[in-house]
């Protein structure tokens, strides 16, 4: 027997076929014909089931006892102090004194019912997940620009485009799949690369420019500039579809040509031929991943790509669009239905006609709905740091080991009154601060719903038993409702397809809209189905793109081209720190902190074991550093130590540490972008000193 179901590491939303014996999987392949993979898999979705049979597996609730030591506890032990010691902390200081961070590892019904039951339930205010660490740069600039966090595309528009243009977006090593349906494409496109790194994707392209770090909102300015003074834009469009031209004009004009070059450190005539190839394209696309999110003004960048894509018109056509790759697995579902940064179904917690309709779909008293946001994922850790947050319930997600300034966080964790962790893993540098772990069953273990980057909802799918006393997250949330005493309120979240079913509801009249979705069965049979989907529509294409009428979500149907003046980098080289440390995807075989990609033999034989750093061979000589030598790389706050890869990828004066080792973050510093509140991972200042002899 087999079953298919969606892959549980990235965003693309794979799907693969599972082989059972006796109920439990024991090999997987990809799935032939699913619209998304079409029979392919990266090394990670090939290997999906070794995570789940790791020996370090949390398979009992662990309290730490008075001699500081985690042991084993009961079910009711841990729940009883789960809630005796959260409900103290908010007698004490208050109700929003307890939080919560969540992630987008799992199920959009798990999402959702701990967003009701935290926010709904517990009373709490503050809770934010950390998709805040990768997506909310892309959610901010769709919002303002389209009125919705609504990414327009759908992975066909790869394979349709004439120019693609892939910004800090490394998409050979980060999205193998999207790379292959890429370079399936008939049209033979030009792939412009746009990073300061020579990545494995930059070495494929067409062109690449390697711009200066954190120099692409002038570069995307610029190139506005000059599209319009040459008059290389679409005006019917533009005049239709858009407000804000005559202002935009006017902003770019201080970005001459001259400026520009100063800053990126491109040439003009590199300028100029990105300025041809976008106007003589006539299916251009742009896409973008961390390399625009993780900046101190990703959400400007972000919004500079959209402007560009709108003033070509270069939007809601096929192998167009601004598209923003996602992340995590179920960022898109973190995006919607996590109750953080936005009421269920994109509403907005300020809005009283919105709070009203949630509450009466989920038949719950308003009040018991927040009036306010919460605070962000950066300003939750602030307030631990000022003694205002005093508990913390963290699910399925590391920030011990991926939090930007990981030293300072450490220190900040420690100063909770109760930490609880709710992990398949007790092993986790998280797990190992905690006062209380949950076991919580991992992908492949229960069930529920993924969306994707092309807002595809798939199903996953239960086929193995999760080890010892481990549950599913759904069902930890349902004993916690029990304890808690607010059980009777989630009596309708009685299984994941139950929460399915609501969530459909909530999602009715949104631009999200899927009400039209019936249940599980229909997803799997459709392969998948991209939101929108409202009742009573006829049989959706397998693939579907947004905007094509060049309709958006704002009251008057128009987007908004939104700019701003770029800022300087929060933290510039100097001569004490003369290196710009750049950092990301190092293997297409890793996943985010090796959480569970470093569970297999397999993926580990597949990338270097050590950590390591990628130096120019010129900064290398005149440092006199040899390769593989072991470096000491030293920020403003941390040192680690490195082996030397010289490498002509990271051009001079820059240096380059994949994201995936756990010292990485602490060298990395606390900036963020006003909009978004997302971390500026991608730069920040180092020196080299090595440590062995010639």
């Amino acid at each position: 027997m087999s079953t298919s179901m969606v892959c549980g590491f990235c965003s693309t939303g794979c799907a693969l076929t599972v082989q059972l014996k006796d109920g439990q999987a024991v090999s997987l392949t990809p799935t032939p014909g699913y619209p998304v993979n079409r029979g392919m898999a990266c090394p990670k979705g090939w290997e999906a089931l070794t995570p789940l049979r790791a020996p370090d597996r949390a398979t009992t609730p662990l309290l730490r006892n008075a001699r500081g030591r985690l042991e084993p506890v009961g079910w009711d032990v841990a729940l009883r102090t789960f809630t005796s010691r959260f409900q103290a902390i908010q007698a004490k200081h208050g109700k929003h004194s307890v939080a919560f961070l969540s992630t987008g590892q799992i199920v959009s019904e798990e999402m959702a019912f701990l967003g009701a039951l935290a926010k709904h339930g517990m009373g709490m205010l503050h809770g934010d997940g950390n998709t805040r660490q990768c997506m909310a740069t892309s959610v901010v600039a769709y919002k303002e620009s389209f009125g919705f966090d609504a990414p327009p595309y759908t992975y066909r528009d790869l394979e349709e485009s004439d120019v693609v243009v892939l910004v800090g977006s490394n998409l050979c090593i980060a999205h193998p799949i999207l790379w292959e349906r890429l370079a399936r494409n008939p049209h033979h496109p030009a792939i412009v690369a746009i990073d300061p790194r020579k990545t494995e994707t930059a070495m494929a392209a067409s062109v690449h420019y390697a711009l200066q770090p954190k120099s692409d909102l002038v570069l995307f300015t610029g190139l506005a500039a000059l599209l319009i003074d040459k008059g290389w834009i679409d005006e019917a469009y533009v005049n239709a579809h858009t407000v804000g031209f005559q202002a935009l004009r006017a902003h770019v004009r201080e970005f001459s040509v001259e400026r520009v070059c100063a800053t990126t450190r491109l040439s003009a005539g590199q300028l100029h031929a990105l300025a041809e190839t976008i106007h003589h394209g006539k299916r251009v696309s742009f896409w973008w991943t961390m390399g625009v999110n993780q900046s101190h003004e990703g959400v400007r960048t972000a919004q500079a790509l959209i402007n560009l894509a709108l003033i070509t018109g270069n939007l809601g056509r096929p192998g167009t669009g601004a598209n923003s790759i996602t992340g995590q697995c179920n960022a898109m579902g973190s995006r919607l239905f996590s109750n953080t940064a936005s009421l269920f179904g994109g509403r907005s917690f300020s809005n009283d006609q919105q709070r009203l309709d949630v509450a009466r779909i989920l038949d719950v008293p308003v009040d018991r709905i927040p009036q306010k946001n919460s605070l962000a994922y950066d300003q939750i850790v602030e307030s631990i740091l000022a003694g205002k947050i005093r508990g913390l319930w963290i699910v399925a997600t590391n920030p011990a080991h991926s939090w930007i300034n990981q030293v300072d966080f450490h220190e900040i964790l420690g100063r909770l009154d109760f930490l609880v962790v709710q992990d398949m893993y007790a092993s986790t540098e998280t797990a190992q601060r905690a006062h209380l772990v949950l076991p919580a069953a991992g992908w492949g273990e229960k069930e529920g719903t993924f969306i994707n980057s092309e807002r595809r909802i798939g199903v996953v799918k239960q086929v193995a038993r999760a080890p010892g006393l481990a549950l599913s997250d759904f069902r930890i949330f349902q004993l916690v409702a029990e304890a808690w005493g607010c059980g009777e309120m989630f009596r309708r979240w009685r299984d994941p397809e139950a929460v399915f079913r609501i969530l459909c509801e909530l999602s009715e009249g949104q631009p999200c809209d899927f009400s039209g979705i019936r249940d599980y069965a229909m997803l799997e049979r459709a392969g998948g189905i991209q939101w929108p989907l409202p009742k009573d529509a006829p049989p959706p294409a397998s693939e579907r793109r947004l905007f094509e009428d060049g309709r958006f979500h704002h009251p008057d149907g128009k987007a908004r081209l939104i700019f701003e003046k770029p800022r300087p980098l929060p933290e510039a080289t100097c001569a004490r720190y003369p290196f710009t440390l750049l950092s990301g995807r190092g293997s297409s075989s890793q996943w985010h902190t090796q959480t569970r990609t470093g569970k297999s033999a397999v993926l580990a034989r597949l990338h270097p074991r050590e950590i390591y750093l990628e130096i120019n061979p010129g900064d290398a000589r005149r440092l006199g550093i040899a390769p593989n030598e072991w470096v000491m790389v030293v920020s403003r706050r941390a040192e680690i130590r490195a082996r030397a890869f010289l490498t002509h990828a990271v051009a001079p004066g820059q240096v380059f540490v994949p994201m995936h080792y756990a010292d990485a973050n602490r060298l990395t510093f606390s900036a963020f972008d006003p909009h978004s509140r997302q971390p500026s991972y991608k730069a920040c200042a180092v020196t080299l000193r090595r440590l062995d002899g010639p």
